[in-house]
C-alpha cells in the first residue's frame, strides 16, 4: 500500500502508521493504536521477567573431622536455601596429611546428599579439585545426576591418590633401604681393607 493512502487510512480510523519489522526487506508496517501497542509490549515484557527465574549458586563449606553439631547447622542451612530456590555447592576443604584420604571426604558429601534428598537433587557429582571436593545440590524438581555414577567416580578418584602415595612411600623406603645398604657395604669394606693392612704390618715386622 502507497504511504499517502496508509496515511490516509490511518487519520480516517483515528489510529497509527507503526514499524513492526524494520529489519525486513521492505520493512513492514501496521495500523494500529501506537499507545494501546506500548501497553500490551510492557505487559508482555513483564510476564516475561517473572515467568524467568533467576537460580543463586551458594556455598556451603565442611572439614573431614566435622563434628556431628556443625554438620547438622551446616545440613540446616543449606536445606534453607534449596527451599528458597537456590542451589548449593557443599565443598570439603581438606588439610596436611587429610588429602591423603579422599574416601572420608566422599563419605560426609554422600551424607550430605542424602541429608538434603527430601528437599534437593544431586545434580553434579563429587568432582575433586586441588585440595577440595565438591558437589552441587538443586532444588527439588531439578533432574539428577545418576548417584551410582558419582560413586564410581569418587571412589576411582580416591583410589588413583591412595596408589598414587603408595607408590611414592615405596619410591622413598626403596632409596633409603639403597642409601642404608650402600653405607653398610661401605663400611665393611673399609673395615675389611683395615684389617688386611694390619696383617700386612704384622707380617713386615715378623
Amino acid at each position: 500500500m502507497p504511504l499517502v493512502q496508509a496515511r490516509e487510512l490511518a487519520k480516517k480510523n483515528n489510529l497509527d502508521i507503526v514499524e513492526v519489522a524494520p529489519t525486513s526487506v521492505p520493512p513492514v508496517c501496521r495500523l494500529l493504536d501506537y499507545g494501546k501497542f506500548k501497553y500490551e509490549q510492557q505487559k508482555k515484557e513483564q510476564q516475561s521477567k517473572k515467568s524467568q527465574k533467576v537460580t543463586l549458586l551458594r556455598e556451603i563449606r565442611l572439614r573431614p573431622k566435622i563434628g556431628v553439631h556443625d554438620f547438622d547447622f551446616k545440613a540446616k542451612t543449606a536445606r534453607k536455601l534449596l527451599i528458597d530456590g537456590a542451589k548449593v555447592k557443599v565443598t570439603l576443604m581438606f588439610r596436611g596429611r587429610e588429602i591423603t584420604h579422599p574416601e572420608l571426604g566422599w563419605k560426609i558429601l554422600q551424607r550430605m546428599a542424602e541429608t538434603l534428598g527430601e528437599v534437593g537433587t544431586l545434580e553434579r557429582q563429587p568432582v575433586m579439585e586441588g585440595r577440595r571436593m565438591d558437589i552441587i545440590m538443586a532444588p527439588a524438581g531439578s533432574k539428577p545426576k545418576v548417584k551410582a555414577e558419582a560413586k564410581t567416580a569418587v571412589k576411582a578418584e580416591a583410589k588413583t591418590a591412595v596408589k598414587t602415595e603408595a607408590k611414592t612411600a615405596v619410591k622413598a623406603e626403596a632409596k633409603t633401604a639403597v642409601k642404608t645398604e650402600a653405607k653398610t657395604a661401605v663400611k665393611a669394606e673399609a673395615k675389611t681393607a683395615v684389617k688386611t693392612e694390619e696383617k700386612e704390618t704384622q707380617n713386615a715386622k715378623t
